[in-house]
């Protein structure tokens, strides 16, 4: 598929079907959110496998949008590790997170597997569930899965507001 079309069809999977994800799909995946890009390739992120059903039923007690998928990412970045931009104190680490969060969204979509970039859950919940350490900061939940039979796109899916009100050239003072 080619990317335009990737994107344009990619949706938010809202129901899963049981089926597991191989580990080789499951591993691309991963390997989309390993590769993207960073500041300065400090390459904070860091990506906890949730595929059993004790680590889902932690999951559960964070977030109620699982949507029965059979496993989820949880993406977080390394604070240690992220790069800090010098004139604000500005950590680039929620946004290089969530470049590899959309890399593997597109990846699991070239796939043939559905995701929901899952911005609702309890962070504090996140580190005490799965005991991370300190400098870990959750950033998105990712089920990840097979979309069931029945699942469709969000009803305004395709509703996109026109270009004159995202893109600008050169006079910006039009911007609102």
């Amino acid at each position: 598929m080619d990317f335009a079309k990737l994107a344009e069809e990619r949706y938010s999977v809202r129901k899963f079907d049981v089926r597991p994800v191989e580990r080789e799909k499951a591993e691309a995946v991963l390997r989309a959110g390993r590769i993207a890009p960073t500041a300065c390739n400090n390459q904070p992120q860091r990506i906890l496998v949730v595929d059993d059903a004790d680590g889902m039923a932690k999951l559960k007690k964070c977030t109620s949008y699982t949507f029965g998928a059979p496993m989820a990412f949880i993406i977080c970045f390394d604070t240690a590790q992220s790069w800090i931009r010098p004139f604000d104190g500005d950590n680039s680490g929620v946004v290089d997170a969530s470049i590899a969060t959309t890399h593997m969204m597109l990846q699991a979509a070239d796939l043939g597997l559905g995701t929901t970039w899952v911005g609702y859950f309890d962070p504090a919940k996140v580190v005490k569930e799965f005991r991370l350490p300190e400098n870990l900061v959750p950033v998105a939940v990712l089920p990840l899965g097979y979309p069931a039979a029945d699942a469709k796109r969000h009803s305004g899916h395709f509703e996109k507001a026109p270009p004159e009100k995202i893109v600008y050239y050169r006079d910006f003072s039009a911007m609102k």
